[in-house]
């Protein structure tokens, strides 16, 4: 990635791990030696730099003195130690410093520690980072090759205004106003997902930037934002209405353009089923004991059983409650049609297992001359590099864990990567 930094367990003492689910022994991750300077927090900042250090990247989590990272009071729920599960989720394989960046003395040791990266990572308010002399162009011109990715909830223009919170992304964003029953109110996604969203997108961007900056020497800014990203992930429900003007609504489970395809009661619980094609529709009417369906005018196409909608589910209730979930799961999936129970999250984590698929991993204790450190319990990075596997360094670090060991390199007069003095 263009100069890079050695790699971060030959630097400051980090853990090294080798790939997906294993938390000991050697290993390269295709991002080592890349070193990112984090002053994102809450959800999709983190999160990206999260996914990128598991990849291998060193990542150095800028917190303010006394509070670190919002989401750290964001609980209940909390662990033993009563650190929020929500801030434990995204912020692994890092090692977090303390800088206040009210000060001038924090102001030089954060140019200092920008000075020695190749990325900075930034979620504060439009302005802010221009308004503390760390802003994209001042930056810029003391380092040529800097990815500088910023992240915002409404850009950087008219809609830098307004808070970036994701309820209300979903909201202005038009997610809620297709999540919800026909009949009811709408409804929110169960997660964050447009952080999450987000979160993608600005690894991503900031991949292609590094991939530019490999070939070019030349860094640039990479700029994602919650509206934008939520838009770009409504796919279909956008391009019905970008091409034809449709403007969709709520259909609770069922799908605007396809039939079945959608969530069914059984004898004890839901299941879906999610047939793409008339092929998958005669196997379902096969299975629930009712040939005739796939022969009926009302159902020979998916066009037909979109517009026959709602005789199709009355016909396919009444046949799915015969028995539970669990059978028709398996005799679907046996013949074909794509279906399974709505699990809890217990029971997904479960079937991952049961697939042999990523799920939790244990991450172990800090070094040994840290004995406040403990063991973290992880969600698995669900990238799989047959040469490059990411690797589980690090536990969430406690607030500003690793401040002396990263601010020492530092002295006052060093230069930064391009020359300059900091």
């Amino acid at each position: 990635m263009g100069t890079q930094h050695n790699a971060p367990d030959e630097r400051n003492g980090a853990l090294d791990g080798p790939g997906l689910g294993a938390v000991d022994g050697a290993g390269l991750g295709a991002l080592d030696g890349l070193r990112i300077a984090d002053f994102s927090r809450v959800l999709a900042g983190p999160y990206a730099t999260m996914l990128l250090a598991d990849l291998g990247a060193e990542v150095v989590k800028v917190e303010r003195p006394g509070i670190g990272d919002d989401t750290r009071a964001w609980h209940p729920p909390a662990d033993h130690d009563g650190t929020s599960t929500y801030f434990l989720s995204v912020n692994r394989n890092k090692r977090s410093v303390v800088l206040d960046l009210t000060t001038e003395a924090g102001l030089e040791q954060a140019r200092a520690l920008i000075a020695d990266s190749d990325v900075l990572v930034e979620n504060f308010r439009p302005g802010t980072m221009e308004r503390l002399g760390l802003g994209h162009r001042e930056l810029r011109a003391r380092q040529p090759g800097l990815i500088y990715c910023s992240i915002s909830g409404f850009g950087s223009g008219a809609g830098a205004h307004i808070p970036g919170y994701d309820l209300l992304v979903q909201a202005l964003g038009g997610l809620m106003s297709v999540t919800g029953n026909a009949d009811g109110e709408p409804v929110k996604a169960g997660v964050a997902l447009v952080d999450v969203i987000t979160g993608l997108h600005a690894a991503l961007g900031i991949l292609a930037a590094l991939r530019h900056r490999d070939a070019t020497g030349e860094g640039q800014r990479v700029e994602v934002n919650l509206l934008a990203s939520l838009l770009s992930a409504m796919v279909n429900q956008a391009s019905a209405f970008a091409v034809a003007g449709v403007v969709p609504g709520r259909m609770g489970n069922a799908h605007p353009s396809i039939a079945p395809y959608e969530t069914f009661p059984t004898a004890d619980r839901p299941i879906a089923i999610a047939v793409g094609n008339d092929r998958q529709f005669a196997a379902l009417a096969e299975t629930v004991g009712d040939r005739g369906l796939a022969l009926d005018d009302r159902f020979r196409t998916n066009a037909d059983r979109v517009a026959h909608r709602a005789a199709l589910r009355d016909v396919l209730t009444e046949r799915l409650g015969a028995a539970g979930a669990d059978h028709w799961s398996a005799v679907l999936l046996t013949a074909g049609v794509p279906a399974g129970p709505v699990n809890t999250l217990d029971e997904a984590f479960a079937f991952a297992q049961k697939l042999g698929l990523p799920g939790i991993v244990d991450i172990p204790a800090a070094p040994a001359d840290a004995p406040e450190e403990r063991p973290s319990r992880q969600v698995a990075n669900p990238i799989g590099l047959s040469a490059t596997p990411a690797r589980y360094r690090l536990p969430p670090p406690r607030l500003g864990r690793h401040t002396a060991e990263i601010l020492r390199p530092f002295p006052d007069d060093a230069p930064d990567r391009d020359g300059a003095i900091t």
